[in-house]
């Protein structure tokens, strides 16, 4: 019997030592994550969708002219920016960054785990600018076939999960159509998608999602 009380008050000890660890967390950086789900203190600021896309284009013509200083600026203060290299995000594994890091890219040439190739399991292990050639402007988005704002143009083989783990985010989804005479039958399309929250007034980028079908 002592023992038993013995392990209940253990268990009760630790999950109060549970909840001040994460209260101190979110007191710390604004945020916290809850079963892989970000989760923001109050909604996003509401933009039209012209001013949504004109924030995205301007964001996106930083990336092509790799101007990560520009970039850093645009970037979520607190928060960071993750990079996912497929459609479904996961927290846990995909790379994020702060904007101090982001600007320091043009010169940075560690070899980052941005997360896991779909399928195989295996690490994606590259620097900031291999990664960004491979699984961000592997095509010019600024020229994108389709602009959805807050929707999916097109998906792919993996699970669409943007709008479940930033369920405050607003994005733009630069789509690019397969080639018109495409040998695989139409899956050589891809979508680059910047997704955006809010923090003291104004929308801040927070993700940024590659998404193709054979990934």
């Amino acid at each position: 019997m002592k023992k038993h009380f013995l392990s209940v008050i253990m268990i009760i000890c630790g999950v109060i030592a549970g909840i001040i660890i994460s209260s101190a967390l979110f007191a710390f950086t604004g945020f916290s994550v809850f079963g892989g789900v970000r989760k923001e203190p109050s909604p996003s600021a509401e933009m039209s969708n012209a001013g949504l896309t004109s924030l995205a284009y301007s964001i996106l013509d930083s990336i092509k002219k790799s101007d990560y200083a520009a970039l850093s600026k645009e970037v979520h203060p607190e928060f960071g920016v993750v990079f996912s290299p497929c459609a479904t995000i996961t927290l846990t594994t995909n790379r994020y960054f702060r904007p101090e890091q982001i600007a320091a890219f043009s010169g940075d040439t560690t070899v980052y785990v941005w997360g896991v190739r779909n399928g195989s399991g295996e690490p994606i292990e590259m620097t900031p600018a291999d990664y960004f050639a491979k699984f961000v402007f592997d095509k010019d988005y600024t020229a994108a076939s389709v602009v959805g704002v807050n929707h999916i143009v097109k998906s792919g083989n993996a699970l669409e999960n943007i709008t479940d783990v930033f369920q405050n985010a607003q994005f733009v989804d630069f789509h690019i159509n397969s080639a018109e005479k495409d040998p695989t039958g139409d899956l050589s399309w891809s979508s680059l998608r910047l997704g955006f929250e809010e923090y003291e007034g104004r929308l801040w980028l927070t993700v940024i999602v590659h998404s193709t079908w054979t990934e």
